[in-house]
């Protein structure tokens, strides 16, 4: 979703104010619904800056990947509501029911969501959470990629992105086959959103396969994209950009193949090189 601006460039020696398009940002605020005993509770969760469109995916993927439900079974429904507010009539709020109130961590709400959550790990109240709602551990050794179709697979998100060719300023993730095949795209202008659409999509389509897939993601690496990849159990992130310390940390405590600084003919691999195979 874009909007049209006035720009003043400077080219070829002289300024010139033409019409623009720009990637639009606006808060999200997400708020469950679940049931105590016989009461329902309304709880707003977290405020998000993003791209407006595929709302429900990203409340979904964050859901899930925050594992304040284990099963997307578990959401009985995702609705915008409010009035559609600001310069572009958008509604900025978004509802998920639950249908299972047992499996709500209500102390882990309050603890670690009730802040701004688009700043990423700022939100969490410890670095080692995951280790507490990570069980399952991801494969060590597959799947193997080729070096080819490492370095092709950014140039297959970015030509495959319908917003970042109009306005050059938003990120997307996408879900590849160990193959190279674009499995599914989703943008935003908040790397983590763009995830979050990603994952919420491809659970409720039932496309993951984390034995025969990866991720690559625009931008840089950080710690929030790690934990997020390694919820769904995929075992290889692909970055352009360079993945922090964190990231890396992160990576190599669950065994994830992590790969940034993407060229033509030239990536880091930063932990587990067991699933990069330079002859395929």
């Amino acid at each position: 979703m874009n909007s049209k601006y006035k720009v003043t460039k400077f080219r070829s020696a002289k300024f010139q104010t033409v019409n623009d398009l720009v990637s639009i940002e606006e808060p999200l605020e997400i708020s469950i619904k679940y049931k105590n005993k016989t009461k329902w509770i309304i709880q707003t969760l977290s405020i998000t800056m993003r791209t407006p469109g595929h709302d429900e995916d990203l409340v979904r993927g964050f859901l899930f990947n925050e594992q304040i439900v284990q099963d997307i079974k578990h959401i009985q429904s995702i609705k915008s509501f409010g009035d559609k507010v600001g310069k572009y009539k958008i509604q900025n709020k978004i509802l998920a029911t639950l249908n299972n109130p047992q499996n709500v961590n209500i102390a882990k709400i309050k603890r670690e969501f009730l802040t701004n959550s688009s700043c990423g790990v700022c939100g969490k109240s410890s670095l080692d959470a995951l280790e507490i709602i990570k069980k399952d551990k991801i494969s060590l050794t597959e799947p193997r990629l080729s070096k080819q179709v490492i370095v092709k697979s950014p140039d297959t998100l970015r030509n495959n992105q319908s917003e970042f060719s109009k306005t050059g300023g938003i990120h997307a993730s996408g879900l590849f086959t160990s193959a190279g095949k674009l499995v599914a795209i989703r943008e935003d202008v908040g790397r983590h959103n763009a995830l979050d659409k990603l994952i919420g999509y491809t659970l409720k389509n039932k496309l993951l396969k984390p034995e025969n897939q990866f991720i690559t993601c625009s931008g840089r690496l950080n710690f929030e994209l790690v934990q997020k990849v390694l919820m769904t159990n995929i075992g290889i992130l692909i970055g352009v950009g360079a993945p922090t310390s964190l990231a890396i940390d992160l990576a190599n405590k669950f065994g994830l193949t992590l790969i940034g600084f993407v060229k033509n003919n030239s990536f880091n691999i930063y932990s587990n090189n067991q699933k990069v195979v330079v002859k395929y």
